[in-house]
Formats: C-alpha cells, structure tokens, sequence
C-alpha cells in the first residue's frame, strides 16, 4: 500500500508540474506554422498578464503584422485597428490603436533583445505599452532596457522569418499582411 501511495503521489507531482510550466507557454498560430513561445511572468508579470488576457479573449486572432522590418522585427497586436477580421480594421491606422485597457507602467529588465524576443511596442512614453508587440529577427541591443521583453520564441522562429516584409521605404509598412492566425495558451 505505501509503494502504491508513493507512486500516485510521485505521479500527481510529475502532473502538477507539468500543468503549472505550460500556463506561461502560448502557441502564436502563422500561416506557414506555429510557433511556441515562452513568457517570462517574473520578468514582466503585468505585461504578460495582458498579453495572456487579450489572447485568451481572442483579440489577437486576425491581428495583421502591420510594421515589419527585415533583419529587424516583426510588429504586431493592434487590436483596435489591426484586425483584419473587425469593422474597425484601417491598416492606414494599424499601429495607432490598442485595446481598451490602460495603458502598462514599463517593466524594464536586464534580458536582453536577442533573436526570438517579444517584448511590448510603445510611443516615446515609456509607460505607453497596451497590447502591440514585436519579435526580433536578430539581436537588436540598442533597445535593451528601454522596451519590456515579456517572451521567447522557443520553437518556431523560422515561421517568424516568414511573414511578409514591409516597405523598407516606409519604415516597414506591410501592403496585403500577414496575420495572426490565433494566440492562446499551450
């Protein structure tokens, strides 16, 4: 009976762990792959709990990639104008909304803008991010503790390297984007 009893308690635990270490896992569905990302709650607790919150309602889902640079990063998480999928879609305007949350009190850290980073988009406010995002193609150090990083991609990057590329002209302006397929939970 007590070998029995350690077994299913060895088992609960395995469970549990397994359980707890996939609430900060989310999969970030493009349209060549999904990708896997992981999110960094003792970094950024604030910043992922919206990011968690808006993908768990569904507002990122048909979200365009509305500013991306090659070599750079790849923006997206307009909610208000950028959904492709919503009467107030204006890809003229993507990139000027958020959602309708106030605004996050920047969480600045020692993690670096490395290959795969998510972290928050904001105006010149430092206190200004809402519900946009980028990814970082490659290692971008010039913003390092000046934008929240708030997840990794950590399976997937080389659908990251596959959305469609902006105007290079035009600081990155995507004609026709790609989107968001959905965001949610591992």
């Amino acid at each position: 009976m007590n070998k029995f009893i350690s077994k299913v308690l060895i088992l609960l635990f395995f469970t549990t762990t397994n359980i707890i270490g996939d609430e900060n896992k989310m999969i970030l569905k493009l349209k060549n792959g999904e990708v896997k990302i992981e999110l960094f709650p003792d970094i950024a607790p604030n910043h992922v709990d919206r990011i968690k919150k808006l993908a768990n309602e569904g507002a990122y889902d048909n979200v365009v990639f509305h500013r991306v640079i090659e070599g750079f990063m790849a923006q997206t998480g307009d909610v208000k104008f950028g959904n492709s999928s919503t009467d107030n879609f204006d890809l003229r305007r993507a990139g000027m909304g958020g959602s309708d949350l106030p605004d996050l009190k920047q969480e600045f850290s020692n993690l670096p803008h490395d290959r795969g980073t998510l972290s928050m988009a904001r105006s010149q406010d430092p206190n200004s991010a809402n519900s946009q995002f980028f990814i970082c193609f490659k290692a971008a150090p010039f913003l390092d503790r000046q934008y929240t990083v708030f997840g990794k991609v950590i399976e997937g990057m080389e659908f990251v390297d596959k959305i469609k590329l902006g105007d290079s002209n035009n600081n990155g302006a995507v004609t026709d984007p790609d989107k968001i397929i959905s965001f949610k939970s591992e």
